[in-house]
């Protein structure tokens, strides 16, 4: 059995959206889960405070380098087009495209 030290951590993005709001969000996590319930209870006052209740219509894994992660992330962010992110939702269920886009964000 291999030691938990060496098991590598996982490094997704995820996109929520409320439908409240018509609003989509973008972040980086190693635990989509835990994510979309902090982003629903957490009682800090922060962006997604406001607009919940959230769904996460789309996680995806990146690498196991939060760097990596980042870059992605990041990346989607700067194309500042709600256009963008629903393609990408619409393409969850197309591994080839969505692992063809990671390789091409960062390399």
């Amino acid at each position: 059995m291999l030691s938990p030290f060496f098991l590598a951590v996982m490094y997704y993005i995820y996109i929520l959206y409320s439908e409240s709001a018509d609003r989509y969000y973008v972040g980086h996590t190693n635990d989509p889960a835990r994510r979309l319930t902090e982003h629903n209870t957490v009682e800090e006052m922060k962006f997604t405070t406001k607009f919940r209740p959230w769904t996460m219509p789309l996680a995806f894994e990146v690498s196991a380098s939060r760097g990596e992660a980042i870059k992605v992330e990041r990346f989607i962010k700067r194309q500042k087009s709600r256009t963008f992110i629903k393609k990408l939702v619409e393409y969850r269920e197309d591994p080839g495209f969505i692992k063809d886009f990671v390789m091409d964000v960062v390399g």
